[in-house]
């Protein structure tokens, strides 16, 4: 019999699919369609983005979503063992009759109390919802990313330009409803949809499902908004790095972006820290990037051996008035990289932030500011 893996392969290069055809076509990213066929599971961060990744496969390809999800529950339950108790459990030696009777009796005691319960029943009164008690949110794409739990009615604000744009939730069904500024969007589990906000600047937003139990609005949906690295360096709104952190600077231009060192690449931007070791006598400055509750700029003199962490999400812009005096580590997605910001006497002011490229993948770049 087909395995479930070798089902998937056999339907894609029965139609001459391949990996970046499926993936541009589908939202699923390589490794992940790849990750189905080998039937390597592990890959997954979790159950619920697999059965979504294998049903919009399967509808791709033409084959029944359900008997697919059926085939991966049977894999799966193929893999527990059978516990020792079970295997040397010996069967029971009592009378038949014995254990039917006491099973009847079971029953009778059972229907009895379940009917004098009914009867005397406490009236009380319906629950009210969790949902309906909540208070509608409201949030703000301050930075590159916005990811969290959204319910009925809330929103998001994506500010650009002078104007700001909003996306709300309408509801948790089958699929996600959003209402966006182009209209009504219906995203499926795992989906990514790039959503215009003005078609005459061009900026845009992905929004990706990234986990919602079907036909269960009271548990909300994790939504995650990517916006667009032009929209980033265009200064549009809180996504300019100047205007939320209160600094005077112009917007780094694309081109600085472009040609900036790189500490890390992923297809998703994630919290890192920059960690700061002194080796002399330094006046050191720093300010989080793109997140409101925590603006304002902080400095400190420091002498050898001092130590300092700054844990961020979006990005820090710092400053040294020797750049020599200060190492700096970037430690972020469970690597650690050395960052040299300049030379012996040098002044130094520098964004370490996320930038989103045009094909869609982030970098942690290195920003010189003049």
């Amino acid at each position: 019999m087909e395995s479930l893996g070798e089902k998937l392969r056999t339907a894609r290069e029965s139609k001459g699919y391949s990996y970046d055809q499926v993936s541009r076509e589908t939202n699923i990213a390589g490794r992940y369609i790849q990750a189905l066929e080998d039937e390597s599971f592990d890959v997954f961060p979790g159950e619920a983005y697999l059965l979504g990744f294998l049903r919009n496969y399967g509808e791709y390809l033409g084959l029944n979503p359900q008997d697919l999800q059926s085939s991966y529950r049977a894999l799966k339950i193929q893999e527990q063992p059978v516990p020792v108790e079970q295997l040397l459990h010996s069967p029971s030696r009592a009378p038949k009759i014995i254990r039917n009777t006491a099973i009847v009796m079971l029953v009778l005691a059972a229907a009895g109390f379940g009917v004098w319960f009914f009867l005397n029943r406490p009236q009380r009164e319906e629950p009210v919802s969790l949902v309906e008690s909540r208070e509608i949110a409201e949030y703000v794409l301050d930075g590159p990313f916005l990811e969290r739990r959204f319910y009925r009615g809330d929103t998001v604000l994506i500010p650009l330009g002078n104007n700001s744009y909003e996306v709300e939730l309408v509801s948790v069904g089958e699929a996600v409803t959003l209402e966006t500024p182009a209209g009504i969007k219906i995203i499926d589990l795992g989906q990514e949809v790039s959503v215009s906000l003005d078609p005459d600047s061009g900026g845009e937003v992905l929004i990706t499902a990234v986990d919602f139990a079907k036909n269960n609005p009271d548990a909300g949906v994790q939504l995650r908004f990517d916006v667009e690295y032009s929209l980033i360096l265009a200064g549009g709104g809180a996504a300019n790095p100047s205007a939320a952190a209160g600094g005077q600077d112009a917007p780094v231009s694309a081109a600085a972006a472009v040609s900036a060192p790189v500490v890390f690449t992923s297809p998703n931007a994630y919290p890192f820290t920059i960690q700061a070791n002194f080796q002399g006598y330094c006046l050191f400055r720093w300010e989080i990037i793109a997140e409101r509750d925590r603006q304002g700029r902080k400095e400190e003199y420091f002498q050898r051996s001092s130590e300092l962490s700054i844990p961020a999400q979006n990005g820090v812009r710092i400053g040294a008035s020797n750049a020599a005096a200060v190492k700096i580590q970037v430690i972020g997605g469970g690597r650690t990289v050395p960052l040299e910001i300049g030379s012996a006497g040098e002044v130094v002011v520098a964004d370490i932030r996320w930038v989103r490229d045009e094909d869609g993948r982030y970098r942690l770049v290195l920003l010189r500011l003049e």
